[in-house]
């Protein structure tokens, strides 16, 4: 399999590496990205055994879409286009048949976070931020599915009070809240102790683990309709306030409309 310089693929035994490699952006994702992920969690290579998703530097596991994304976005059904590609990259990493380690050091904010997730099993370091702070930078909103998925991983009033104050979550924490199992101090530490759990993950029944996380992924399976929030946010005029702003370097000025 072939992958840009965006994101990076490497195979360590039966260990598979995916790296967001856009340090200088603080590995915000592209479309392209997006697509890329969702690929290798659809087919794994074969000899992979489980998979560890990182972003390179430490700054940042990856500091959400890249917002240059949206700014072609003019209508109701690119705003549910773009979900509804987000849905099938977070179902196609949640839905993986290996089991997958989020290894995040620093910022980990909107589609980082939930591709963080959608993973099975997150490690950060010490510098840990977590969260959406979609209502003080665009003013967009998050699928039911990515909100079923967060409240189902550390409560729905923990989502609610981190998406209303786009406070974001310390890895103290999110320690406490579950949202991860454990904490080291630095980067060099957790690219050891990620490959350290990746070993062990991979010498475990591999039919055990994957009809635990396939039966779970079915038991938290539910249809909502959303696409209704989706346009009101995504073809607002404080969406585009939101990216006007975010690019100006200014506050935006919500008006509500």
């Amino acid at each position: 399999m072939r992958d840009s310089q965006e994101l990076l693929f490497d195979l360590d035994g039966d260990t598979g590496v995916i790296t967001f490699n856009r340090p200088d952006a603080r590995n915000a994702l592209t479309f392209g990205m997006y697509t890329r992920i969702a690929e290798i969690c659809a087919a794994p290579p074969a000899g992979a055994r489980v998979l560890v998703i990182t972003g390179a530097g430490d700054s940042a596991f990856a500091a959400g879409t890249d917002i240059a994304q949206f700014r072609h976005f003019s209508s109701a059904q690119d705003a549910i286009d773009y979900e509804r590609r987000i849905d099938r990259v977070l179902t196609a990493v949640e839905s993986c048949a290996l089991p997958t380690i989020a290894a995040i050091s620093g910022a980990c904010t909107g589609g980082g976070a939930a591709i963080a997730a959608a993973c099975d099993i997150r490690l950060a370091t010490a510098d840990l931020k977590f969260g959406f702070p979609i209502a003080r930078t665009l003013g967009n909103c998050l699928s039911a599915n990515s909100l079923a998925r967060l409240s189902a991983l550390i409560g729905a009033g923990r989502v609610r009070d981190m998406i209303f104050t786009s406070r974001l979550l310390g890895a103290e924490e999110a320690r406490s809240a579950g949202l991860i199992s454990e904490m080291v101090e630095n980067r060099q530490s957790l690219d050891i102790r990620a490959r350290e759990l990746a070993r062990v993950v991979a010498s475990q029944a591999p039919l055990t683990l994957k009809a635990t996380k396939e039966l779970q992924r079915r038991l938290a399976v539910r249809t909502v309709e959303d696409e209704d929030m989706i346009t009101m946010c995504y073809t607002s005029a404080d969406f585009r306030e939101g990216i006007d702003a975010f690019f100006a370097k200014r506050k935006p000025q919500w008006r509500g409309k």
